[in-house]
């Protein structure tokens, strides 16, 4: 797949390394939440392929829903708003919320406080992948640790492209949609 990428497109992680990160996240959160009959929340559109790798791996009861906040627009940073919200009532249950990466930890610290209001039992956090950058708030459950650079792939984008890629790769600085 990185013949297909343009130049100056860094990988970061191969999809064999991060086939491996999931299955060893996948156990330590089924640990925690067998019994748990957890409610498994997407954060749209990033978390979907994460998401979808944790579910074929999860073999326990669990409900599963999706919430979809938008904060890029075209470009980094900007506004956080919430296009679709949970339906699903959380309150006296598990919930696990399942998302590409942990950045800056906007859209996910918004997604945590709507969640923390429904008054779930326990809410915990799931990322693909942590970047080393500090963020304003933190997760449970990482598969992996990245560089602070823009990252695209397995669910990660740069205004709509990459996301379908099995690796992870960097954008070099300055690539069209990535400043601020």
């Amino acid at each position: 797949m990185s013949d297909l990428l343009p130049p100056g497109v860094r990988g970061v992680l191969d999809a064999e390394t991060v086939d491996v990160a999931v299955d060893r996240v996948a156990v330590e959160m089924a640990l925690r939440l067998w019994d748990a009959r957890p409610v498994v929340v997407c954060l749209m559109n990033g978390g979907l392929p994460f998401t979808a790798d944790l579910l074929r791996r999860f073999h326990f009861d669990l409900e599963l829903d999706y919430m979809h906040l938008s904060r890029y627009r075209h470009t980094t940073g900007g506004e956080i708003r919430f296009v679709r919200r949970l339906e699903r009532p959380l309150k006296g249950r598990t919930v696990l919320l399942v998302d590409d990466v942990l950045d800056e930890g906007e859209t996910l610290a918004a997604a945590q406080r709507e969640m923390a209001a429904a008054e779930p039992d326990e809410l915990l956090s799931a990322v693909l992948v942590r970047k080393d950058t500090p963020a304003v708030t933190e997760v449970d459950y990482a598969a992996l640790e990245g560089p602070g650079e823009f990252l695209v792939g397995r669910g990660m984008d740069c205004d709509g492209a990459f996301r379908q890629l099995s690796g992870i790769y960097a954008l070099p600085p300055g690539w069209p949609g990535t400043a601020p």
